[in-house]
């Protein structure tokens, strides 16, 4: 799947899912949201529940712009999630 992006605030983020496999794999998935590159980078995670689609790829890429905000919103910094490499 190619990346999606999205301007919040003036700053370009890449979305993505985020590949993290859990117990709730069928029902919700990891979305990462990034900016930047090496050691500037900033990674920002939240969880998604498709209304629609099982695919992961396809319910992504088939989300508006705004519901994509609501989830930028709802995300939380990379350290705090095992998605972007928090170890538990």
């Amino acid at each position: 799947m190619p990346d999606r992006s999205i301007v919040i605030n003036g700053t370009s983020w890449r979305v993505l899912p985020s590949g993290r496999v859990t117990s709730f794999d069928r029902d919700e998935f990891g979305v990462m949201f990034i900016r930047g590159a090496g050691t500037a980078r900033e990674v920002r995670v939240t969880r998604y529940s498709p209304q629609t689609m099982r695919s992961r790829e396809a319910s992504l890429a088939d989300l508006s712009e705004e519901k994509l905000r609501e989830l930028f919103v709802t995300s939380q910094p990379s350290n705090t999630s095992p998605e972007a490499g928090y170890q538990p």
